[in-house]
Formats: C-alpha cells, sequence, structure tokens
C-alpha cells in the first residue's frame, strides 16, 4: 500500500469511527482517550487483531479482579465447584452481596465486547473476522443472559449507550441463533481457508476449528431451552449437531500469560475446591481428582471440599483443597467432552444428533480422561457400585450425608430422568472448572444434587435455598429508569436472586 493510499484509508475509517461517535455517542464503548490513532499504531491489521483478541480476553474475563467476582466468587460456588474462603460479610454465596460483587458482567463485559466490536466493524470488511467476532459475541452475550435475565442487546447502540432498552431473554437467545447461523454459514463458505493468527488466540486462525465452536456452542444454547421451548431446542440442536467438536484437539483453550486462577485462588486464598465436587469425585475414586485438586496440607491430608455458603470464620484454609493450577494453564471456554454430553442428553430426548445416548455419554467421559491424560475411563464408565460420598467436614460443623446415589455406569433400564441425573453428573464433573455453566445446567435440571448453603438467606432466597439468578446494577434503576422498569415485566418477577429465569422452567424441579 502506497503512502497516500494508507493516509487516505486510514482518514476514511476515522471518519467512519467519529460518525458513529457522533451519530450513536457510545461513551466507554467506542472511544478511549488512552487509545492510538492508526496513524500512531500504524496497520490495519494491529487494530483487527487487537480488538478481535480484546473480544476474546472478555469471554471469560482475562483480568483477575472482573474474573474473581464473576466466575471465582459466583458462577463457581453455585456451580457447586469452588467455594469463598474469604470471611467477607456480605458476599454472594451468602445471599447478600453487594453491587460490586454482582455488576461485573453487566457493567465490565458488556461494555468491553461492544467496544471492540465496534472498533472491528470500522476497521475491516473481511467476512471471516466479523463472522469470528460474532461467535465470540455469542459466546459472551449468553453467559450474561444467563446471569441476569432479560439484558439490553439488540438496540444497544441505536441511542448511544447501553442505557438502551432490555430484550427478554427468549429474544436475546433468538437474536444469538440468528447471528450465530450468519456466521456459521459465512464461515462455511470460507472453511478450507485461514485468518491472520496474530488475531486469534483460541485457533490461530483456524477457520474450520472456529465453525466445530460455533455449532458446538449452538448445540448448548439450544439445549438451554429444552423446557422452555422444546421445538426450537430440537430445531437448533439437530443443526447443529454434524459440524461440532469431537476430539480435544477441537477444545476451545484461551492461552494465557497468567492465569486469574493463580491468584484469586493460590496467591489470595479466597477460594478452595467446592464440598460438592469432592464429594462426587471422591465417592467414584475419580482419578481426575489430582488434575484439579490440591490435597489438603493438614487434616486427613487428602481431597477435602470446603461447603459454600457457610461462615466459617475460624477455619483453616489448609485443611481444604485448593485448584491445581499454573500461571499458563489456558482459560477453558469449552471442550468436548461437554460436546458429547450434550448430544447424549439430546439423543436421550429423541432428537437426531447422529448416535445413541449411552454412546456419547460413554465417549464424553473417554474425552475427559484423555483431555488430562488419563487411561481407565472405560472400568470407570461400567463402574456400577461406586456413589457420591458423604461430606465430612475437617471441622465437623458442617458435614452432611450424600446428596445423590447416581452411580457411573450407564442403565439401560433406569427411566430417562435417572439417565439424565448420570449425563448431567458426568458432564459437570468434566466441564470444570466452568462455574456459570455448571451454575445455568444445575438451575435447568436440578443437576447435579448439591449441598445446600446452611448460612445463607437474603435476597428473596430462605435459608437452604439456591439462587436463580443474581440482581441488576443498582444504577440502571436511577439511569436507566424507564427501561429498568419494562426489564422487571420481563424478568416476570421482582430483581433479586429468587427469581427464576425464562429458561428454568423444568416442571417438579
Amino acid at each position: 500500500m502506497t503512502r497516500n493510499k494508507l493516509i487516505i484509508k486510514t482518514l476514511l475509517a476515522l471518519g467512519v469511527l467519529c460518525v458513529a461517535a457522533c451519530t450513536a455517542n457510545y461513551e466507554e464503548i467506542n472511544t478511549d482517550p488512552n487509545d492510538a490513532t492508526k496513524d500512531q499504531m500504524g496497520a490495519d491489521a494491529y487494530i483487527v487483531s487487537a480488538a478481535l483478541t480484546g473480544m476474546q480476553g472478555w469471554v471469560i474475563p482475562l483480568e483477575e479482579h472482573q474474573y474473581q467476582f464473576i466466575e471465582n466468587l459466583m458462577g463457581c460456588p453455585f456451580g457447586g465447584y469452588m467455594a469463598d474462603s474469604g470471611s467477607w460479610d456480605t458476599r454472594t454465596t451468602l445471599y447478600n452481596p453487594t453491587d460490586d460483587w454482582t455488576r461485573p458482567a453487566f457493567k465490565v463485559v458488556l461494555p468491553e465486547i461492544y467496544k471492540n466490536y465496534v472498533k472491528l466493524q470500522a476497521n475491516t470488511d473481511d467476512p471471516v473476522i466479523l463472522a469470528v467476532a460474532e461467535v465470540i459475541r455469542a459466546a459472551a452475550i449468553h453467559r450474561v443472559t444467563d446471569i441476569y435475565g432479560p439484558i439490553p442487546y439488540s438496540q444497544v447502540g441505536r441511542d448511544g449507550s447501553l442505557t438502551a432498552p432490555y430484550d427478554s431473554q427468549e429474544k436475546v437467545y433468538d437474536t444469538l441463533f440468528e447471528q450465530l447461523d450468519k456466521a456459521i454459514a459465512i464461515l462455511m463458505a470460507h472453511r478450507t481457508g485461514s485468518f491472520n493468527s496474530k488475531a486469534d488466540k483460541v485457533y490461530g486462525g483456524n477457520i474450520s476449528k472456529w465453525i466445530r465452536f460455533a455449532n458446538s456452542l449452538k448445540l448448548r444454547m439450544a439445549l438451554r431451552l429444552s423446557y422452555a421451548d422444546e421445538k426450537k431446542a430440537r430445531e437448533m440442536a439437530e443443526a447443529a449437531a454434524p459440524n461440532t467438536m469431537v476430539d480435544n484437539a477441537d477444545n476451545a483453550l484461551m492461552p494465557v500469560t497468567k492465569n486469574p486462577n493463580t491468584l484469586t485462588v493460590t496467591s489470595w486464598r479466597d477460594s478452595r475446591i467446592s464440598a460438592d465436587l469432592t464429594s462426587y469425585m471422591n465417592g467414584y475414586a475419580d482419578p481426575r481428582r489430582e488434575s484439579y485438586f490440591t490435597k489438603a496440607g493438614t487434616a486427613n491430608g487428602g481431597y477435602n471440599g470446603l461447603r459454600s455458603g457457610v461462615r466459617y470464620d475460624d477455619r483453616n484454609r489448609s485443611d481444604y483443597s485448593g485448584m491445581v493450577v499454573e500461571n499458563a494453564t489456558p482459560i477453558l471456554w469449552m471442550n468436548a467432552a461437554e460436546v458429547a454430553f450434550l448430544k447424549a442428553e439430546a439423543a436421550l430426548r429423541g432428537w437426531e444428533v447422529g448416535g445413541e445416548a449411552e454412546d456419547f455419554y460413554k465417549q464424553g467421559i473417554e474425552l475427559s480422561f484423555r483431555q488430562y491424560g488419563l487411561a481407565g475411563a472405560d472400568v470407570y464408565a461400567g463402574n456400577a457400585v461406586a456413589i457420591p460420598a458423604a461430606y465430612d467436614d475437617p471441622t465437623g460443623r458442617y458435614s452432611a450425608p450424600r446428596q445423590s446415589s447416581i452411580t457411573v455406569a450407564w442403565d439401560p433400564a433406569a427411566d430417562d430422568e435417572e439417565n439424565l441425573e448420570r449425563i448431567i453428573t458426568q458432564k459437570w464433573i468434566a466441564c470444570f472448572p466452568l462455574g456459570n455453566e455448571a451454575w445455568a445446567e444445575y438451575r435447568r435440571t436440578g443437576y447435579p444434587r448439591l449441598l445446600p448453603s446452611p448460612d445463607a438467606s437474603g435476597m428473596g432466597i430462605e435459608q437452604g435455598g439456591m439462587p436463580g439468578r443474581v440482581p441488576y446494577p443498582q444504577n440502571e434503576f436511577t439511569d436507566n429508569a424507564v427501561n429498568y422498569a419494562e426489564a422487571l415485566k420481563l424478568l416476570g418477577g421482582p430483581d433479586n436472586m429468587a427469581t427464576r429465569l425464562w429458561w428454568d422452567c423444568k416442571p417438579n424441579k
């Protein structure tokens, strides 16, 4: 490119940004006084790369404090993976969190995703890049709506900021499916190609892997609707199933230089492994334990979990297992094992996804074992005797009986509900540490059966109850009052932690 052409292209791109800023007034979404201009940064490719990888960095936040609030101290405890070991008086797991504990997914992730998305649109017309951005956006947005329910989405930007009308959760999902379908179609047209690997930390520019991930994400979202809209769920699942992840080489992993868990779990020691997860995996003598957990430094020296939603004011953190994690441990978005279990559930429901439920179930266990370099998946999958263990608290105060007697081995004579519990329980183990995904599936299905939180109550939840969502940021009530009032109508209940989401409607759960 000649210097004159570069200058003209730069001015045109800046003009697009100016028009977007003037007509939409995106505030923090598309303007940052600290951002360099194109002239300062050089090539278009740099901006495109920074924006796309910037979006990737917010699917599951890499910034440690945002990760801690969204994943480590909320999704993971509610999903049965972790328990907070701090002594805070107000916290999510006691159902009395302050606004700064519950607002980050709404007030940080949404703006960051849109800021980078708008920057991409202004700086490239490459259909592949824009299609990948749509997939990344869906990966982030479905997590946000599953935390709060209705959110501003389809009309964000029309009036210039996130103070836009909310969409119902059903509409958010419908929009995401439409956007995913368009993105998949574009990527399929370029499936044999690739794009700049510097712009893609997850798959290094491999388009075929993005197609598999996009369809796998669509399959996950489809099953989320299984009780709310089975017809739509089946349609989406059957369309996605033929071209999903099939091997661990397809796993969506975000490489990092410092995994947030090395701070939140290892350095700050604000979390320990949950009593729920250790009870199930100890009962099954699961060989993945040493890949997941550290052994407790004191007490019995075994794999000891910490019960969530309790006040351990004098507990010794060394009595409880931590997470096995290193600085360079990548952040998991999705793995092939989860996809196999999704297909197992779909097949159990009678949907056409290319196989039988039992086969997909065993495949999910095998893929999870292989992910951690372990043999013996067939022996584990055939165990019809082992059941989850009772919880033995090292302090003796919060011990509890087992919550389930579900075995690992598939039982063709069992009813569908029992085998659904098997599928979800093993998927839960295989998806560690995807806390918000675990929480969403627990709310949808009631599985795995988790220990109640004995010291937690508030936000509409009685003692021993489980949260259905978290409240909106407090300034929505003042800064976005009209739209907030409409959001509550869409939500169908009070803005507290007890209100259930649209897809959380399983009968007799």
